[in-house]
């Protein structure tokens, strides 16, 4: 399996051709990685900086979209072949990644594995900031004069 491995902390990470696939534990699901979100908290934590600090060797990749391709014990909910939106936190920068089943959910039909895979963080980021930081509520009109972070 080919993987995206970060070796020290502070390096970029270099693509490792053979590194070893994970299997799926009780309770998560084995994904087909089609796609998988970069986001500024992998870079911090590729850098070691991000507030749950990976060990080197790890993968980054906090955000995915694939095809189910095994269950672990007890996972209920999803078949082989199943198109889901996943949040293993790490690891999905790599052609097959393990997901907590509970972080899973059916990818919809409507919805491409790229779009999917980019859908968790900017949408959970955008939400919390409008209904938490921004207390917006039912009714009320918002004004988003740039929305390109950093």
């Amino acid at each position: 399996m080919r993987a995206m491995v970060v070796e020290a902390l502070g390096m970029a990470p270099r693509l490792e051709p053979q590194a070893e696939g994970p299997t799926p534990a009780a309770g998560e699901v084995l994904v087909a990685v089609r796609a998988c979100g970069l986001n500024f908290a992998d870079l911090l934590m590729i850098e070691g900086k991000y507030q749950e600090r990976q060990t080197p060797p790890f993968t980054p990749g906090m955000e995915i979209a694939g095809e189910v391709l095994a269950l672990g014990a007890g996972v209920t909910g999803f078949a082989v072949g199943d198109r889901v939106i996943g949040f293993p936190g790490h690891g999905g920068l790599a052609e097959r990644a393990v997901v907590p089943a509970a972080r899973c959910v059916a990818l919809p039909e409507a919805m491409d594995f790229v779009t999917g895979a980019a859908f968790q963080v900017a949408y959970g980021t955008s939400h919390l900031a409008l209904t938490d930081a921004g207390r917006l509520r039912a009714g009320e009109t918002l004004l988003v004069l740039g929305a390109a972070g950093g």
